[in-house]
């Protein structure tokens, strides 16, 4: 939580000042029933991703980094992990995050909607992105 807590400083500037607590909240109670995968060295935890998998995809519900450490493939590294050999993932990111989007249009996503509100009904628009790996035997942006 700590992790989560310096990344949600640190890249969340349009968050209200109790809407980081309420919604570290939220995430403690909603934790405990997923799986984490954390990125650690030497004992020290740099970041952790949890995905939920329906069928051959992947939603990634959390991917925090600590933002010591951003920008040095942390992240990439953890999403890489989770999402391996999901031909579909998907996840949705704060509008206002733009360092975020940021990081997923290089990773291939793609906007593929708009929520006003956020899950909880916050004034924080959501953006649902998608990511659909490239068919067998052909390179992304080719056709198969």
């Amino acid at each position: 939580m700590a992790v989560r807590r310096r990344a949600v400083l640190a890249t969340r500037d349009f968050l209200a000042p109790g809407d980081v607590d309420r919604y570290e909240g939220v995430v403690r109670v909603g934790l405990p029933a997923l799986t984490v995968t954390l990125a650690e060295r030497q004992g020290r935890v740099l970041g952790f991703v949890t995905v939920t998998v329906a069928g051959d995809g992947a939603r990634v519900e959390m991917l925090f980094v600590d933002p010591d450490v951003h920008g040095s493939g942390v992240g990439s590294t953890l999403l890489g992990h989770a999402t391996a050999g999901r031909p579909v993932v998907e996840l949705a990111v704060n509008e206002q995050n733009h360092g975020a989007r940021a990081f997923y249009a290089r990773r291939g996503f793609v906007e593929v909607g708009r929520s006003a509100l956020d899950g909880d009904g916050g004034p924080y628009p959501l953006l649902p992105l998608r990511q659909i790996a490239p068919a067998a035997g052909t390179r992304a942006g080719t056709a198969p």
